[in-house]
């Protein structure tokens, strides 16, 4: 094991590729933060699950195993160990911190988690937050990859770099501020949380965009005739490996190719998800129609027995019509003849009487 912060005077033996596999450090803060993390979101799985609730466990992998097992292997590894030695090393590390652990942290819905298990109180407070105005601005795929390309521009090519390798603190703080940038990209990008995101074809646009920036910012690196932060490197007095300037070369290439590999493999996961989202689209839209089909065929039908019971009301009102009609004739009819036939009988008696008289 060795000690983090390589400085002049205490510079760590040869990497090989036994101490790239043994050479680790320990550094309590990353460790702490890992640890608290960590905790909070294995209580939240117990209390989701305590209450009956499922919760998937390739989400608990992604953030305890892939999100903070790569964060602390870039931080207690050896990777921290020569980071402040070997430019190419620490490309390495910024790499994992910056593009790997962010993705995964992300994979393990962390924000969902929370949401689903705070108390009423903060719940809100935490939805009003993801729903602010500055939630929308800075997970914004062109502010957010704005920054995300700026920064290592801004922190290789100032004296930034170099204060971050002779200040410890700073040190820390800029292994801190690699994950925060890379969360503020991929998490709205890749994440399932529910926060402001971009339309599918505007996340596929922002990630093509920024995949040359790594390729620009790798070959300006390697092109570079000045080493990066060469008081630094000159003062350790590294007496083994290659140059500063030819391990600069390897890390702009680290750079360039590590990259564009990762920013590939985010433009085709974000494909994968565009066509799922789709094809779900296409269920969901085939499933309304067939309602509206549904419910358009059931009201012809109400419209067709209506209209059928109408016209059996009407036949049966006109039928009663002309059976009353007709037995009125009738009846009338009939008196007709009989005031008939008893006029002819009382005409017919009154002679017979007379001639009897007679």
């Amino acid at each position: 094991m060795f000690l983090a912060h390589a400085t002049p005077g205490n510079v760590p033996p040869e990497l090989t590729p036994i101490r790239l596999l043994t050479g680790w450090v320990f550094e309590p803060i990353p460790i702490l933060v890992a640890m608290l993390f960590g905790g909070l979101y294995l209580y939240g799985v117990h209390k989701l699950r305590a209450r009956g609730d499922a919760w998937s466990r390739w989400r608990t992998f992604s953030f305890l195993g892939l999100g903070l097992g790569t964060f602390l292997i870039a931080t207690e590894s050896a990777l921290a160990a020569y980071d402040t030695v070997l430019l190419s090393v620490h490309m390495v590390q910024h790499m994992v911190l910056a593009m790997i652990t962010p993705i995964f942290l992300a994979l393990g819905a962390p924000i969902t988690l929370a949401l689903r298990t705070l108390p009423a109180k903060w719940r809100n407070r935490l939805n009003a937050l993801l729903h602010s105005r500055f939630s929308k601005v800075v997970t914004f795929p062109a502010f957010a990859g704005f920054v995300f390309v700026l920064n290592p521009f801004a922190l290789y090519f100032t004296p930034w770099y170099e204060l971050t390798l002779r200040n410890t603190f700073m040190h820390d703080m800029n292994h801190v501020h690699f994950v925060i940038i890379g969360c503020m990209w991929f998490w709205p990008l890749l994440g399932l949380d529910p926060m402001p995101r971009a339309s599918h074809p505007m996340r596929l646009l922002a990630v093509f965009a920024t995949l040359p920036f790594h390729a620009w910012l790798g070959i300006a690196i390697m092109s570079s005739s000045t080493v990066l932060a060469g008081d630094w490197y000159n003062d350790l007095g590294r007496d083994w490996g290659a140059s500063p300037l030819s391990d600069q070369g390897t890390a702009g290439g680290i750079l360039w190719g590590s990259g564009d590999i990762i920013g590939l493999l985010v433009f085709l996961v974000l494909f994968v998800q565009w066509a799922k989202a789709s094809e779900r689209e296409a269920v969901r839209e085939d499933r309304r129609l067939d309602r509206l089909e549904l419910i358009e065929a059931g009201r012809k039908a109400r419209e067709e027995r209506l209209a059928r019971e109408a016209a059996a009301g009407g036949e049966g009102v006109g039928g009663v019509g002309k059976s009353v009609a007709k037995s009125t004739l009738a009846g009338d009819s009939a008196r007709t003849e009989e005031g008939d036939s008893a006029v002819r009988v009382a005409r017919g008696a009154e002679p017979r009487s007379a001639g009897a008289a007679e």
